[in-house]
């Protein structure tokens, strides 16, 4: 049987909250925070400015394809045949996004604030990360972070088909303002296998782990196997920063994580590499991490 629901946890709490969200990357490999800290108002006036930009004309939208796989504007493809998305790939610089899209003033306002707070809340989960394991330093300090804009379509035709194909995040962190109205999200359960609805909660953040996480955490996090799945005709909203690893390092888990006990598992990871090896093998649910093995854990050996 799949256990009872993703976890919830209140950043405000005062004891433990390290060791919670800790112990929900490794359980769950994702979670819900309450009070996180980013106003109801900026989540609300985001989504707003991002259904005006998916409202643009299309030949406008299209100035922001990209030729790099899983950025700039994506539209409708036969294995995600509901789904459009625009991407801010480096949101330390939004402004040439705006520029494309030719943002009002007020849009580039909301864009430039959603980004600092949903950030910040990012930095306050990676910290909690870090003191949950006994590390000192900021974990996402010099990291690249990629924002990510998604309107799924759904009709009644689409009703009981997927939105986005099972898999797991490259990245090492998703933070998923997920829609308030129209659920659809679901995980692997680790424990049962079983598909495990994550329903909205309206006034929470979502937080999933991806693959560069278990690579980081030395196996301990789940990086969880995830789908969107259209339950009913109504268009759905998702807003989503992802951590996805250092600008000018390879990730490694820290010598605090490596012991006698629990050797070292994967060889040091370029992000960049790590995403073309997934994309070429076409391996999407993890297994990816399986090439990056280090020898000492196991006979497998990068080959590509």
């Amino acid at each position: 049987m799949a256990r009872n629901g993703v976890p919830v946890i209140d950043m405000l709490r005062d004891d433990g909250l390290a060791a919670e969200i800790v112990n929900a990357c490794e359980e769950w490999g994702i979670f819900r925070i309450l009070n996180h800290g980013v106003p109801p108002e900026l989540l609300a006036e985001m989504k707003t400015v991002a259904a005006e930009l998916f409202n643009l004309p299309e030949q406008i939208k299209r100035r922001t394809v990209s030729s790099e796989s899983g950025k700039g504007y994506i539209t409708f493809n036969p294995s995600s045949p509901y789904l459009e998305g625009f991407s801010i790939d480096d949101v330390s610089s939004p402004d040439d996004f705006c520029d494309r899209l030719e943002a009002s003033p007020h849009q580039r306002e909301i864009i430039y604030k959603y980004i600092k707070s949903i950030r910040d809340l990012a930095g306050l989960v990676g910290r909690k990360l870090m003191e949950g394991f006994g590390v000192a330093g900021d974990l996402f300090d010099g990291w690249n972070f990629q924002m990510r804009f998604n309107k799924y379509h759904f009709c009644p035709e689409s009703v009981g088909s997927c939105g986005v194909f099972l898999h797991s995040d490259p990245s090492f962190l998703t933070i998923l303002h997920d829609d308030d109205d129209v659920s659809g999200l679901q995980v692997v359960d680790k424990d049962s296998g079983e598909l495990t609805p994550v329903d909205p909660v309206p006034g929470t953040i979502a937080v999933n782990v991806g693959d560069i996480a278990k690579a980081w955490s030395n196996g301990r996090f789940c990086n969880v196997k995830h789908r969107v799945w259209c339950l009913e005709p109504k268009t759905r909203y998702s807003i989503v920063l992802f951590a996805l690893g250092p600008k000018d390092k390879k990730v490694e888990a820290p010598p605090e994580l490596v012991d006698s006990e629990h050797p070292r598992l994967y060889v040091p990871i370029d992000i960049n590499e790590y995403r073309n090896v997934r994309s070429a093998k076409r391996l999407h649910t993890g297994d990816t991490l399986e090439l990056f093995r280090a020898a000492s854990s196991d006979e497998t050996f990068l080959d590509f």
